[in-house]
């Protein structure tokens, strides 16, 4: 079974190194490692994003991005993960956040980190503003499903 290391879980401001993270990750014992690279994208829902604001609860959020590691971990009990997602000024390709899963089998990673970035969006603290040529907005959670009007939760004190 694997070994999860808390330290492969980081909520960070600066650019992310591709490369930090899969080596997190790389193992004798690993026939695939799957890197997923979330971006920003310049066109959302037909409008134009000049670039993207993520905030977090960084301590809350590296707790549930563990939680992740750990649920891959009963899944794929073989599984070597690491996360890293940024928060700041992201502008248009920047690298918001890096997935990176290693097993013995090809199969097995990609779907831990699909896994993985789906519950990514479900239950870590990280929501971003898009600025857009004609406004802006908080869009609250990363599914999108409640809106943050002030920027963060309510009664959500950062850290």
């Amino acid at each position: 079974m694997s070994q999860l290391v808390y330290d492969h879980f980081k909520v960070v401001r600066a650019p992310i190194s591709v490369e930090k993270v899969v080596s997190k990750v790389i193992h004798p014992h690993a026939g695939a490692i799957n890197t997923f690279i979330g971006t920003v994208r310049e066109i959302t829902k037909g409008r134009k994003t000049l670039y993207l604001e993520y905030e977090a609860y960084v301590s809350m959020a590296e707790k549930q991005l563990y939680k992740i590691g750990q649920e891959i971990i009963q899944r794929w009990p073989e599984a070597r993960v690491a996360i890293t997602h940024r928060i700041g000024r992201l502008e248009i390709s920047d690298i918001a956040v890096v997935i990176a899963v290693s097993t013995p089998h090809r199969a097995d990673s990609y779907e831990a980190s699909r896994y993985a970035i789906e519950r990514i969006k479900e239950i870590v603290p990280i929501w971003k503003k898009e600025f857009w040529e004609d406004g802006e907005a908080w869009i609250g959670d990363q599914l999108e499903r409640v809106a943050y009007p002030s920027g963060k939760p309510e009664g959500l004190d950062d850290d």
